[in-house]
């Protein structure tokens, strides 16, 4: 059982939730979905495909960080000695490898070659960000690419993205980059002014996502609802998840110890979901929302077994 919870740790289960509703928010928007759906056999192996690709990056972070695991956080399975570093690696490594696999089963099915592609990207991402970029300043930029990648993988499977529904997948990535480099010192004690940097990125990631929403009504597009004039409610609801998330990273600034920014990240992860979802509503109506909603539940219940970060 040890092991067991050892490997959900290192794994960061949580998080997993939060690949799964990029993968399915890129799917359902780039298809223009309306109605519940039984979704296509290839937005489930894109969804295995992401699953593994965050496997293997969140094992393979933790291998070639074990030195200075050693010294910041010795609890972490692999400095504990819970988990070999061998076994770690070869894990990490096959998970890698598996998550290719999937996005090429998934370019097969759908007809879309872009998924391989991404598949491939993805790829190289995560390698260069855990073996080079992680310590450097490139860092939080090549996590944010991860992220837009993952929703890449869903978005590409359904045949998109095109026209501005690009601004998601940039918007998301340089969120996803803002924490990165929010929770750079989270171990320790982190500097206030990376911290208010990175929360301007975060929230300059949100308005660039959320831009695909306000050129989409004006072009009458997007959900029944959406259409029904309601883009004043849809930009005051961004704006509230934005806020919040901005009065959480600003108790951290003022309070720059790591308990209180490893809350302020373990929100911001959190709110991953919500906003995917926030993001679906505008594009394909409450069902759909309520479904990537439901991703929330698979997240709140593996944060009561292991720590998001």
């Amino acid at each position: 059982m040890k092991t067991l919870f050892a490997w959900l740790k290192l794994l960061r289960l949580p998080n997993h939730a939060t690949v799964a509703a990029d993968v399915l928010a890129g799917f359902l928007i780039a298809s223009q979905a309306r109605q519940l759906v039984v979704l296509p056999a290839a937005f489930w192996w894109a969804v295995a495909a992401g699953l593994f690709f965050y496997a293997a990056g969140m094992v393979l972070n933790d291998v070639f960080d074990v030195a200075l695991d050693r010294r910041e956080r010795p609890e972490r399975p692999l400095p504990s000695g819970a988990i070999e570093v061998a076994t770690a690696a070869a894990v990490g490594q096959r998970l890698l490898g598996f998550g290719g696999i999937c996005a090429c089963i998934t370019a097969f099915i759908s007809g879309h070659a872009a998924v391989a592609l991404v598949g491939a990207a993805l790829t190289a991402a995560i390698w260069i960000y855990d073996r080079h970029a992680k310590a450097t300043a490139f860092g939080p930029a090549v996590m944010g690419s991860c992220r837009s990648l993952s929703w890449l993988l869903g978005m590409t499977a359904a045949g998109g993205p095109t026209g501005h529904e690009w601004l998601i997948p940039l918007g998301m990535g340089m969120y996803a980059g803002g924490i990165t480099l929010y929770a750079r010192d989270e171990a320790g004690q982190s500097r206030r002014g990376e911290l208010a940097i990175a929360t301007l990125v975060m929230l300059a990631g949100l308005a660039v996502a959320g831009g695909h929403t306000w050129l989409m009504a004006n072009a009458g597009g997007g959900a029944a609802w959406l259409r029904g004039e309601r883009l004043t409610a849809w930009l005051l609801l961004w704006g509230l998840l934005g806020g919040s998330i901005a009065v959480r990273n600003l108790l951290g600034i003022i309070d720059a110890t790591g308990p209180r920014v490893r809350q302020a990240v373990g929100n911001a992860i959190m709110s991953i979901i919500t906003l995917d979802a926030v993001l679906v509503l505008a594009s394909c109506g409450e069902p759909w929302a309520i479904v990537v909603l439901m991703l929330l539940g698979p997240f709140l219940f593996g944060r009561q077994l292991v720590s998001p970060t």
